[in-house]
């Protein structure tokens, strides 16, 4: 998975962080759990906030 991989990102994170407050959840930590993720092969510096938000609103979107 790479940084533009919005919707299989937002189902591992979902899956390896269940219990997350997604919408309260700062991007550092965001950006951390992604770079944790065991198929991630995103280079650290390549995001950028508009990503993060991406990600995060897929993420919301998954757990509805």
């Amino acid at each position: 998975m790479r940084w533009t991989d919005t919707m299989e990102l937002a189902i591992a994170l979902d899956e390896a962080h269940p219990d997350a407050d997604v919408a309260h959840l700062r991007f550092t930590d965001l950006h951390r759990w992604i770079l944790e993720l065991p198929d991630f092969e995103g280079e650290p510096e390549k995001s950028s906030e508009g990503i993060l938000e991406a990600i995060q609103m897929a993420w919301l979107a998954e757990k509805d």
